[in-house]
């Protein structure tokens, strides 16, 4: 692992990153990055929920656990285990969490308001 110029590139191990404690009962772990794309944990507690908004990076997510409500556009789903989605660039969207559960996420480019 390594934390240089701005990336944190090569072999990570969840279990030295520690878990960075989110308003409204959610917390996260940044697991890789470097200017083009950000991968990280995302756990929330049931009941969290975001307001509809959208942001300039494309968003590309797989739930290890729980089930959320996950609306993009118009048209929500409710998604579990093994289920994913994939948010386009400036596209409105929201989750809802359903069931305490944890999301991968990937950035693309960089979050650089996650830091």
């Amino acid at each position: 692992m390594s934390d240089v110029q701005g990336t944190l590139t090569g072999h990570v191990r969840s279990d030295e990153i520690e878990w960075q404690e989110m308003p409204e009962g959610t917390r996260r772990k940044v697991m890789t990055y470097e200017p083009s794309i950000l991968m990280m944990r995302n756990f929330f507690d049931t009941g969290v929920a975001s307001d509809l908004h959208r942001h300039p990076h494309v968003q590309s997510s797989y739930v290890l656990s729980g089930r959320f409500e996950i609306t993009i556009g118009d048209k929500t789903e409710t998604l579990g285990p093994g289920d994913a989605f994939l948010i386009p660039s400036n596209a409105e969207h929201a989750a809802r969490c359903l069931e305490a559960g944890e999301i991968i996420e990937v950035f693309t480019p960089i979050r650089e308001d996650f830091f």
